[in-house]
């Protein structure tokens, strides 16, 4: 026994140091797309980050960014602290593992002979060493991000109440219990997905303290959920509530100083559980004493979050939210900024909105008083479009439309009232369909398909919305393939040499499902107590969730604690093939061999998943942010649109100090009125913004929308628009449906005034061309509302006066107001500048600076070492690539000096292109013809026919694979063989303009096979 202990522990720690090398060999070396530049910046300064926050994850990050050499190392540290906690994860996992094995095979003390001891440990090897390696847990374990800590502390506290299992009978074993109970109070400072362990921990503790009954299972079942929501929402929640409305009544109310309220709750609320505690105590009534301690740890753990309030009210740079109360950090936790999903009842998509909900209020502290500002408010629906447990709820166009390619959406007509006083007949969808939805997208899209990521194979890591050729589960094995995804022979060097395409040919699964059926016929108890573990971390997230269609990313890491049970089965397999194998043979040739045989599952996921895993040496995301940070004039105003073009550059300016003169501000955010307040305020070098609009007229719930009401037909300067919204007469306001006085704009056509002085003296427009500085800029827009975000766009571009440059990351009227044709190119981001130039194409700005751009790309820019052979471009370094339109700022830069005269740098900006974006790192796409003419046209002819038959080659290939997927699927590829189709005519214009003959001859053989599908309508 003693052995057996101490060698579990010796190779337990092994693990973790295996795993933990794992993940920091291959750890990110700066930050990631998504939150992870957001965190490493709340982390290293302690700032606040988006809802609910994670208070424990920033003291955390802080601590191990402590030991980073040089603010280029804040990140690696951070990243590092993941893989050191997916570490720990995988040495829980491990000891968990060994526990339950030991469980099956070890009676008596006898047992503990060599044989049964490496079948046991080789069983928590195995499924320790195969989980280090699968999908999900290292993609989080090589980021700063919170899911690799929220793994740690699923695993920690499930391995604690087996060693609490261990203990149960001796003095003091429920240490462990509260122990318990303090780490899932912390773990709600990293991410709530831990609290889901608890039905699988109370039926630990049933099993352990009483005789199984299917009544006393079905009760603990049902405490277990009554423990979780008293957790989730008594807790999480109406702590703060009840705080708050102390807060409320003893200084409204009572006329006390602010904070009298909560200082009172506080006081009652500690008072009350000490009091318990020791009554408790003292009357020996341990399980209400163990009840009133995890309580109270929980809550110590849960207290993480004044840190957000205290630094919220030090108002650091970042603030998101500005939790500086208890009202708003109630807000902020209950994560309101993101609104609600229908879970049990709730409408469907179409359902027609009757009325309008008023709920509890929003209060400010004013002063020594809590004023109202507004009252939070959600929609009524007519009673008939109401259903159980409703999957078909967003209202948003591309979700409705996704709706029905995923459930066929026929419907029941019902006779509904229109705007117009008219009846008319809308389609509620069934409860079949909505159920059909429920099974092909939520579960089989948004669940099995990532759980077959983990233990079958991966087809590629391209972002799925149902496609038969992206982000699948596959297995290697060919009919099964086929079966799913159609042919698998002749496959296309694009899909074939594609390194996340993960072939495990079903090991992993297989070894999961023998050690499943095993425990299950060994130890019934413990298999139920898996299978809660592994359904409440999976398939009850996902009915809490209600996720729509269309999801920007890729969901899977929600689900890690799913699979972190799945692989507790994959490690008992080794057991149930010793188990087997031992009835055959002698015990111990039996362990050896079963170890052997499972061996190949840890090994096939490492050597398959290494590469695409691998994110040492990349910097793609900071490099793309310091380039639009480099972009940019002096003292400059960035607009962004999303997560991946804003959290990359608040973390380069926080955490790397670089160009902290320029103010990033969020477009989406701007709705919002805590990013405008802050927007008031200087930030480093950053002057405030020019904001006028005062605090009250953008509070949430006040001019979220601004209607446009044409009541003047002619152009008006904006700084008269914004003055006519900020007044507080009553004859410049509209009435609404519910008789409030509403602000609108009366006008949709505005005049920019232009301070030509100004714009020189600033480097807007140099001295040469300021004979095409305008007077003025007037525009019309066709809006029927401004958002609050666009109000305050407007807002700034009236009080600017041309002082501070105004840049744009990407053109497009819902982005800049309809001044495209007003925007100069300076690389990464667009420039607003006095003169107009009709923009020449999609997203194609007319003017620039080639000197100046030319420098940028040459000397300036940074590229994240994309083109470097030990560097992997995943999916979203390659989307980010491509909406940013890389290649399209060589080709606009080449464009401008080739008619400039100046080949030879036209031509180093070409190569560069492709030297930095080859095909392999990424594909081409519809900027590598501009390029391919670009070199043709300034006489690097056999440079441009290279790349001519390659593209032409790679067009073929894959058009020939699609075509069989598009005739078995019945069109669903369509669009992607006309594209092929369309850049191989394309390829084959290129060359007969520019007299290649031969060349134009070989591409037009490989277009005639193609030429037929372009007669065919785009699905």
């Amino acid at each position: 026994m003693k052995y057996y202990s101490r060698l579990n522990t010796i190779i337990g720690w092994i693990v973790l140091i295996f795993a933990s090398a794992v993940y920091m060999l291959t750890a990110e070396a700066s930050t990631s797309f998504w939150d992870c530049g957001e965190f490493i910046a709340t982390g290293y300064k302690l700032e606040i980050g988006h809802p609910p926050g994670a208070p424990v994850f920033m003291i955390i990050t802080r601590f191990f960014t402590l030991f980073a050499s040089d603010i280029s190392q804040v990140a690696l540290m951070a990243n590092y602290m993941s893989g050191i906690a997916s570490g720990f994860t995988v040495l829980f996992l491990f000891w968990s593992v060994t526990h339950l094995a030991r469980k099956i095979v070890i009676k008596t003390e006898s047992d503990y002979t060599m044989s049964n001891i490496i079948a046991i440990i080789g069983s928590g090897l195995i499924g320790a060493v195969a989980f280090t390696f699968t999908d999900t847990i290292w993609f989080s374990a090589v980021e700063g991000e919170v899911y690799a800590m929220s793994s740690f502390f699923t695993a920690i506290v499930f391995w604690a109440i087996l060693k609490w299992e261990n203990e149960a009978d001796e003095p003091h074993a429920n240490r462990w219990i509260i122990l318990i109970a303090y780490l899932m109070g912390l773990s709600i400072g990293v991410h709530l997905l831990n609290l889901l362990t608890i039905p699988a921990i109370v039926l630990v503790y049933y099993f352990r303290k009483y005789t199984f009954s299917w009544k006393g299972l079905f009760i603990s079942l049902f405490l277990s959920i009554l423990i979780l929501a008293v957790i989730q929402y008594g807790v999480i929640q109406y702590v703060l509530r009840i705080a708050s409305m102390f807060e409320l009544m003893f200084v409204n109310s009572f006329g006390l100083p602010i904070s009298s309220g909560l200082l009172f709750f506080g006081l009652v609320l500690v008072s009350a559980l000490l009091y318990g505690i020791y009554f408790t105590h003292k009357k020996r009534k341990v399980l209400l004493n163990t009840i009133l301690l995890s309580l109270t740890v929980i809550l110590i753990g849960y207290s993480s979050f004044a840190i957000i309030v205290i630094r919220s009210l030090a108002n650091p740079p970042m603030d998101e939210n500005n939790p500086e109360n208890f009202f708003s950090l109630e807000s902020y936790v209950n994560r309101e900024q993101y609104g609600d999903r229908p879970l049990m009842f709730g409408p469907v998509y179409n359902a027609p909105i009757t009325g309008i909900k008023i709920g509890r209020p929003y209060y400010l502290p004013r002063g020594d008083k809590y004023v109202k500002t507004t009252e939070r408010r959600d929609y009524e629906y007519d009673e008939r479009f109401m259903m159980f447990f409703p999957r078909l709820y967003s209202r948003k166009d591309e979700h409705i439309k996704a709706y029905d390619q995923w459930a066929h959406i026929k419907g029941t007509p019902i006779q509904v009232m229109g705007r117009d006083g008219k009846n008319q007949t809308v389609r509620k969808p069934t409860f079949g369909e909505n159920i059909t939805y429920f099974i092909k997208y939520q579960i089989g899209h948004m669940y099995f398909r990532y759980f077959m990521w983990n233990f079958s194979g991966r087809q590629n890591d391209i972002q799925s919305y149902g496609e038969v050729n992206n982000g699948n589960w596959i297995t290697g094995i060919k009919f099964i393939d086929e079966l799913f995804y159609g042919t698998q022979d002749n496959l296309p060097v694009s899909v074939k040499d594609h390194k996340s395409r993960n072939k495990y040919y079903l090991l992993p699964f297989i070894l999961g499902l023998i050690g499943m059926f095993y425990q299950a016929d060994k130890n019934k108890k413990d298999f139920l107590v898996v299978l809660t573990l592994f359904f409440m971390t999976g398939i009850a997230i996902l009915l809490y969730l209600n996720q729509p269609p269309m999801e920007p990313r890729e969901r899977d890491y929600t689900y890690a604690g799913s699979f972190y049970a799945f692989a507790i089965w994959l490690g008992l397999g080794v057991l149930g093939i010793y188990s087997f194998l031992s009835s055959k043979i002698k015990k111990l040739p039996a362990a050896a061999i079963s170890i052997l045989l499972t061996t190949s599952v840890p090994v096939l996921l490492g050597t398959e998943n290494w590469d695409d895993h691998d994110r040492s040496g990349r910097y793609t995301a900071r490099d793309m942010a310091y380039n639009y940070l480099m972009s940019c004039a002096p003292n400059a105003i960035l607009f962004t649109n999303g997560d991946n073009d804003t959290f990359p550059l608040w973390y380069l300016q926080e955490v790397e100090g670089v160009r902290t003169d320029v103010r990033v501000v969020n477009l989406m955010l701007l709705n919002t009125d805590w990013h405008i307040v802050q927007s008031k305020r200087k930030a480093y070098e950053s002057d405030a913004l020019p904001i006028s609009m005062p605090d009250e007229k953008i509070v949430e719930g006040i001019n979220n929308v601004v209607y446009i009401d044409k009541r003047v037909d002619r152009y008006v300067p904006i700084k008269e628009v914004i003055d006519f919204v900020r007044s507080d007469d009553p004859r410049m306001k509209v009435m609404s449906q519910d008789g409030e006085r509403m602000d609108f704009i009366p006008t949709n056509k505005f005049i920019l005034p232009i301070n030509a002085a100004e714009v020189i003296k600033n480097g807007t427009v140099s001295a040469k061309d300021s004979s095409l500085i305008l007077p003025e800029i007037r525009w019309e827009v066709n809006n029927e509302y401004f958002t609050k975000s666009e109000l305050m766009v407007l807002d700034i571009l009236a009080n600017n006066n041309w002082k501070r440059p105004i840049y744009f990351v990407s053109p497009g009227r819902e982005n800049t107001l309809g001044l495209d044709d007003y925007l100069q190119n300076e690389g990464y981001a667009y420039r607003l500048v006095p003169i107009r130039t009709t923009a020449r194409g999609y997203l194609s700005v007319g003017r620039m600076n080639s000197n100046d751009l030319y420098n940028k790309v040459i000397n300036v820019y940074r590229w994240g070492r994309m083109n470097e052979p030990d560097v992997y471009l995943g999916h979203f370094d390659l989307r980010t690539i491509q909406v940013t339109r890389v290649r399209n700022i060589f080709h606009q830069l080449a464009d401008v000096l080739i008619a400039e005269n100046k080949n030879d740098s036209a031509l180093k900006v070409i190569d560069k292109a492709m030297l930095l974006m080859p095909h392999e790192k990424v594909p081409y796409d519809y900027y590598i013809l501009d390029l391919i003419d670009d070199y043709y046209r300034i006489g690097a002819t056999e440079k441009a026919n290279k790349i001519v038959l390659q593209f032409a080659k790679i067009n073929y290939e894959d058009f020939v694979y699609q075509n069989k997927l598009n005739k078995r699927f019945n069109g669903l590829l369509s669009r992607d063989l006309r594209i092929a189709a369309e850049y191989t005519r394309s390829l084959e214009m290129l060359a007969m303009q520019y007299g290649q003959n031969d060349l134009q001859k070989e591409v037009n053989t490989l277009f005639q096979i193609m030429a037929p599908v372009m007669q065919q309508p785009m699905q």
